[in-house]
């Protein structure tokens, strides 16, 4: 192949069609896909990895799903390294964050080889969360599990297809040991779909451009995002910085991160032992986690594939929660992470205030309920993650109602969906009034959902964190408010949870999810009076709000 033909038009054709084909993939698994946490949560993420499973393109959904993809691979080519282990039509299945390169139980990876003249050119992949794997409880989720055992049937990188035909007995082990087996069975075909969809994409590019060129400007792309990153990183200044920080429970957790011209070091060694609960996040996701970090702190508008991380090195401790030994559990990995990303950019944001924005309401608040249904007696499972309010910055208000950095381009479940699935109605739905996040740019709303229960024995299963610390503020900014849930019995009485296993709710109970309004950055004296004139006017900020916080009627008087 004369270096004529690796000319850079053609490389920035096919690695557009790369991204297009894993955009494609994300679109035929949302539209097949069973449950609501795929096709209308878009709790997935899809990707196409070059032949050595370094990640080259990724579908909306979440980041870090598409994050863990490349390290599925990984662990799959490591398992399955002899020659003829892997064949035209073979599909692995995963989803053991010890030997499998993913994050709990519930999130199931399955991938693909895609072979062009008898050679793996590439991987077509997807992740996503499927409502039950089994183990103890409905939902394979619970806070008092406290090894992985209890969490659902274990797949370490195993076959679900042999050379294009299903392996009937891993789907009968799967079904057998899920308490939803339709829902399981119809979310994996539509993942198979998908997986078939990449093949069929990347397959058409190597036969338009050769398999020579295709894997010339797949390893062109991989380079030049290395460079994007290098670049982004010489606009940070050198240094070491620390940070600890008492979390809910009263542990401290602490980072360092050191930033030179080609490195960006995060050190997490010094941090708690594992827990003897569910609360640890895998060594994969905690490297994936600083991935995002270091994408939203370096080049967050740019493209990302594997290149991107090849200045990032993370140092974790083997037993402690950023990097558990087996066999604990890590059902509630995504409070860890979603912990650490917030710890490394409060970090930084305290030595870049002019580029970090203040805290947000840092938690997934993942929400599990589920019941029988009361109009077709069958059961239901629920799991979504909720919205809130990110944190002011030096050039803007925080953004009210979305989710938090790890769930990325993911959209809450229409209250019509939930009455039609669920076994609920909504009964409400807004941003709430509660006090935080005032400043000079105020910190984004977070949201009231009122669920009532439509059937008795009905139960819940919350995670919350940053429910006793806010939303931290920069530059004289308030702190923002907490995540919680209110239940409010049929009888009147209240209680209120951050966490909780197992919760029994009865008919006419409800579930008041309450989640944090960001932190605020700047003085709230220094607010511009017309927009708080149209935070006031547009229900973002109470009169008695901006009375105390921002001295709206004294200032209108002396203006």
């Amino acid at each position: 192949m004369t270096n004529q033909q690796y000319d850079p038009i053609t490389s920035n054709i096919i690695q557009n069609s790369i991204q297009a084909a894993a955009d494609e993939m994300f679109a035929a698994f949302r539209h097949t896909a069973m449950s609501a946490i795929i096709y209308e949560v878009l709790d997935m993420g899809v990707g196409i990895t070059d032949k050595n499973g370094e990640l080259a393109s990724s579908g909306a959904g979440i980041p870090a799903f598409a994050g863990l993809l490349d390290k599925s691979v990984f662990c799959i080519l490591n398992k399955f390294n002899r020659p003829g282990d892997i064949r035209p039509g073979d599909i692995f299945i995963t989803n053991d964050p010890y030997n499998g390169g993913v994050t709990h139980l519930n999130d199931v990876v399955l991938a693909m080889p895609i072979f062009h003249e008898g050679e793996i050119v590439a991987w077509s992949a997807n992740m996503a969360h499927y409502n039950d794997v089994g183990g103890a409880v409905p939902g394979s989720m619970s806070n008092d599990a406290t090894e992985i055992f209890q969490e659902g049937f274990i797949l370490s990188a195993i076959k679900l297809f042999s050379e294009g035909e299903p392996i009937r007995s891993v789907f009968d082990i799967l079904t057998s040991n899920c308490r939803m087996p339709d829902f399981l069975t119809g979310d994996l075909w539509a993942g198979i779909a998908s997986l078939r969809v990449g093949e069929n994409r990347i397959l058409e590019i190597c036969n338009k451009y050769g398999k020579d060129v295709f894997l010339h400007a797949i390893e062109e792309f991989l380079d030049y995002a290395e460079q994007v990153s290098l670049d982004a990183m010489r606009q940070l200044p050198n240094g070491v910085y620390r940070l600890e920080e008492e979390q809910d429970n009263g542990q401290i957790y602490k980072v360092t991160v050191e930033i030179t011209d080609d490195e960006f070091i995060v050190d997490l060694t010094d941090n708690p032992d594992q827990d003897c609960g569910p609360f640890n996040s895998s060594r994969d996701g905690t490297l994936t986690i600083c991935q995002l970090a270091f994408k939203g702190v370096t080049s967050a508008d740019k493209m990302s594939n594997s290149g991107t991380f090849r200045p990032l090195k993370v140092k974790t401790r083997p037993g402690s929660v950023f990097d558990p030994v087996h066999p604990s559990a890590q059902g509630i990995y995504y409070e860890l992470t979603v912990r650490l990303s917030d710890l490394i950019v409060r970090c930084l944001a305290e030595q870049l205030p002019e580029r970090l924005p203040a805290g947000n309401f840092s938690s997934v608040c993942g929400t599990l309920f589920g019941g029988i249904h009361p109009d077709t007696g069958r059961p239901y499972v629920v799991i979504e993650p909720e919205l809130g309010g990110w944190g002011g910055s030096a050039r803007a208000d925080g953004n009210s109602g979305q989710f938090c950095m790890m769930h990325g381009e993911t959209y809450n479940c229409p209250a019509e969906v939930a009455e039609a699935r669920y076994g609920v109605t909504v009964d409400y739905l807004s941003f709430h009034d509660e006090d935080g996040g005032a400043g000079k740019h105020r910190g984004g709303k977070g949201v009231r959902i009122d669920y009532r229960i439509r059937s008795d024995n009905a139960w819940m299963t919350i995670s919350y964190t940053r429910s006793k610390f806010p939303p931290w503020p920069l530059e004289g900014g308030c702190e923002g408010s907490p995540n919680y849930i209110l239940i409010v019995r049929s009888d009147g009485s209240t209680e209120r949870h951050s966490v909780v296993s197992g919760l029994t709710l009865n008919t006419d109970d409800i579930m008041r999810i309450m989640t944090g309004t960001g932190a605020g950055w700047g003085n709230p004296l220094e607010r511009d009076l017309k927009k708080l004139e149209a935070d006031i006017k547009n229900g973002y900020v109470t009169l008695e709000q901006a009375n105390r916080y921002y001295d709206y009627e004294k200032r209108v008087k002396q203006a």
